[in-house]
Order: structure tokens, then sequence, then C-alpha cells
């Protein structure tokens, strides 16, 4: 069986699409890849898709547009036509070489989630583990908690630069245990702690945050510092800050920039950059949102005096 996982390049060439679309991938859970990847085509070229790759995994996919009369081939042989109806949620067996008839507009999210992420969930929470997802050609789901995932990260997949790794962990670790909760069946044995982390652990996970205020640090490298899992630590991060990891971040680069804006003559959008953020469009977006001004009229405010940034 093919290893390339479904995103990037598997994505485009199955597709068809003329360039590769972007995909946001976390390996939080046993070192296994799952990927998000947005495609969307207003004029395909009519055909039959390529290979999504022979392996043990799953495509979860979530429509954002009816396909109305979708053909459906299976294993080498034409399987089913059904109506594919926006906001629902397919399932898909890579292991049964799925391919669409492509004659129509198209857009929809693709949840990349292989065996080893289940089995990985599955352990993280002490239950058994999961068994075949019910990838039934032509049955979809009316999933709210998917089309909530699905639109938090809408944005992160059109700005990645402007996305941290603790948020794409934390999103794509719910999308994971929804997915086997929901789908899988999946049951914990173990009693949620409701404790947070110990004083000197959240000393060093701040140390270890406010060092990498570009958020390149993934929750399986923090957890990993305490040999805590990724669940278990984003659960008690956020018991102790009130806020996840990704959250937290966040407002340590803005109370980080508001240091930095308080001298004079530093330009706003070095003081975006510095401070972990893309850009200042970036910076001024997460600034006003968490302040409630922008950072030209708060730093105005702070220093007392007129200015003519933006």
């Amino acid at each position: 069986m093919k290893s390339t996982g479904f995103y990037g390049q598997t994505v485009k060439r199955f597709f068809h699409l003329e360039q590769e679309p972007v995909s946001l991938i976390t390996r939080s859970l046993r070192n296994a890849e799952i990927a998000v990847t947005e495609t969307r085509d207003d004029a395909p070229v009519p055909g039959v898709s390529g290979e999504m790759g022979l392996q043990d995994a799953n495509v979860v996919t979530l429509m954002l547009y009816d396909y109305p009369n979708c053909e459906v081939w299976e294993r080498g042989t034409r399987a089913i036509k059904y109506d594919i109806r926006p906001g629902a949620t397919y399932l898909y067996d890579m292991k049964n070489d799925v391919r669409f008839v492509i004659n129509k507009p198209f857009h929809a999210l693709h949840f990349y989630l292989p065996r080893s992420a289940l089995d990985g969930i599955a352990e993280q929470s002490g239950a058994a583990r999961v068994g075949e997802l019910p990838a039934q050609l032509g049955v979809g789901h009316d999933d709210p908690v998917m089309r909530h995932i699905g639109g938090a990260l809408m944005q992160a997949l059109r700005r990645p630069a402007e996305t941290n790794q603790l948020f794409i962990d934390s999103m794509m670790l719910a999308f994971t245990a929804h997915a086997a909760q929901t789908y899988g069946g999946m049951r914990s044995s173990v009693k949620v702690s409701r404790g947070g982390l110990a004083a000197w652990q959240l000393k060093r996970v701040y140390e270890k945050l406010d060092a990498d205020l570009g958020g390149t640090l993934s929750l399986q490298q923090v957890a990993a510092e305490f040999g805590l899992s990724v669940s278990y630590f984003s659960r008690a991060f956020r018991v102790s800050t009130g806020l996840p990891p990704h959250q937290w971040l966040l407002r340590q680069r803005v109370n980080a920039a508001k240091q930095l804006m308080t001298v004079k003559d530093l330009p706003l959008s070095e003081i975006a950059i510095s401070v972990g953020f893309a850009n200042q469009s970036h910076f001024t977006k997460v600034f006003s949102a968490q302040v409630g001004v922008s950072p030209a009229t708060w730093r105005r405010g702070s220093l007392g005096i007129q200015e003519s940034e933006n």
C-alpha cells in the first residue's frame, strides 16, 4: 500500500487541480499525520478522478457545494449514483479505491484520518481500539460538530501564515476524537481529570511558549516535556489558565507587542513580525479583537501623543 496521505500533491492529482491546494497537518498523535485540505474547482475538466492511494485510512469529507447525481466507483467498478448535499459529512475508506466522476463544480473540506491516528486517540482515552468507520457510499451525515470544526479551519486554510501550530494541533485533535466517538463508537474508560498543571509545569510551559511566540512548537513537543498525552496536557492547561494553548499564545503576542509599542519610533510592521504575527494586518486583526481598539489607537492613548500610523 502507498504511504502518501490524502493531502497536498495527492489531492491535487486526485481532483486534477491546476495548483496544489493548501493542507494543514498535525503529527501530535503517535506521529500519525492527520490533515485537512480545501478543494474547489468551479470549472473542472470532466473525467474520472485519480487515485486516493490504497492504505488503512479514511477520508472524511465536509461538502460545501451540492453535487447532484454523483457517480462513484469503488475497486474499479461503478458502484452508485447519489446526490451529495452541502453541509453533510461523508466517509470514504481508502482501502476501497474510491473514485468519482468529476463533471460539475465542487467545493469541500477533506480530512485525512489514518488508522494510526484512531489508535492513538483511543490509547490516550484509555478506550478499546476503534473498528472500521461506517464508510457507506451515498450516506451523508448531518454533523453540526464537523461543520463547526470545518468553519474554524477555513480561515486557517486560507491564511496559513497567520495560523500557529498549536491551533492546528488542537483543532485536528478535536476532529479525531469526534470522528472516533461519533463514527467509531469510542468510549473512554479513563476518568477525566479536572485538575490543572502543577505550578512548576505551568512555569516551564510559559517559558517554552514565550520563547516561541512565532508558534512553531507543536502540542506534542510541549506535552512531551512532562510525559503527558496531548489530550491530557491540553485539558490541564485550559483548567490552569482558562484558555487553550493557542489562544494563550495569541494573548502573549499581544502583551509583548504592547511593551514594544511604548518605543515611540518603532514601526508597527516591525513589532508585528518580532512578536510572531505574519504581518501588520494579522497583528491588527488579533490585537483589535482582544483589546477592542487598533494597535495605532492603543499606542496613541498609551503614549499620549498623536501618531500617523495605521
